[in-house]
């Protein structure tokens, strides 16, 4: 599956952690949160200087624009570094996630979850595509799978 078509609704088809947390909805950060649950990937960019960012703010970090706006990312990226959180328990997991930093291809970083591989097969460096894991209160968010090889 292409990072096109992974970012435009790819969505696991059983949810392992059936209790997820729902996101926070903060003002900043409701754009992102709607596309999510729309099955896309975005990030902000300035209408200024076209800077990507993430997490979500009020304002370009570069040249204090507020002149925000959507772009669409694509899905492909590069597992930084992970930690399986093993006590206290994780909240709203009913076994320890694997919580990675993903660097995507636009350079942007995410904080999430790494999907559908065991923790002894986890690696620095894993491509990973990202796919959206279902909340309990019915939201999407994005997480990452090991990326197709080919």
């Amino acid at each position: 599956m292409t990072g096109a078509a992974m970012k435009e609704g790819a969505v696991s088809d059983v949810n392992p952690n059936p209790n997820r947390p729902d996101p926070i909805m903060t003002v900043d950060g409701a754009p992102f949160w709607r596309a999510a649950n729309e099955g896309r990937f975005v990030a902000q960019k300035c209408g200024g200087c076209g800077r990507l960012w993430h997490p979500p703010r009020p304002i370009c970090p570069e040249c204090r624009s507020k002149d925000r706006q959507e772009q669409p990312l694509s899905g492909r990226g590069t597992v930084i570094s992970w930690v399986m959180p093993i006590h206290p328990p994780a909240f709203g997991f009913d076994q320890p996630p694997v919580v990675a930093l993903v660097e995507v291809e636009e350079g942007l970083r995410f904080v999430t979850n790494v999907e559908n591989v065991a923790p002894q097969d986890m690696r620095f460096g894993m491509k990973v595509e990202v796919a959206f894991a279902t909340t309990r209160g019915g939201h999407k968010i994005p997480v990452f799978h090991p990326a197709k090889e080919g």
